[in-house]
């Protein structure tokens, strides 16, 4: 029997596969980032539809941490509480305007500062754990 963490990590091995050019490599490249930066999120593969049978890559702990989506011309990393995270490299690059989220779209050819994005995923991380912690 698979377990649900390993069936996640196949159903995102697979949204990395299908997309077969930059932007899966890139996904691929911010996956890693991400689990290397916090090791105990938990990934999840949400928000199956006939328009999108692969669903949506997601990684959480304490609740969803960011959310991982092949765009046209880029891939977005979405942080649902994204206006709460430190940023003080710039990484956030779209949905500036909204009042919660913020996202990260990297296009062909971008690489992100590896180390600010490992500090943005830990503060995102510590932002839902002591909030889970708070109730």
């Amino acid at each position: 029997m698979i377990s649900q963490v390993s069936k996640a990590s196949q159903e995102i091995d697979a949204i990395v596969k299908a997309l077969r050019d930059w932007r899966g490599e890139t996904l691929a490249r911010l996956r890693a980032s991400i689990k290397r930066a916090s090791p105990s999120v938990v990934e999840e593969v949400k928000w199956k539809k006939p328009s999108n049978p692969a669903g949506v890559a997601v990684w959480s702990q304490d609740g969803i941490v960011c959310i991982g989506e092949a765009l046209k011309n880029s891939v977005r990393l979405t942080f649902p509480k994204g206006a709460l995270v430190a940023d003080p490299k710039k990484l956030f690059n779209a949905r500036l305007d909204s009042k919660a989220n913020r996202a990260i779209d990297v296009r062909e050819g971008e690489t992100l500062d590896v180390a600010a994005f490992a500090a943005l995923i830990r503060d995102a991380v510590r932002l839902n754990v002591s909030k889970v912690r708070g109730r």
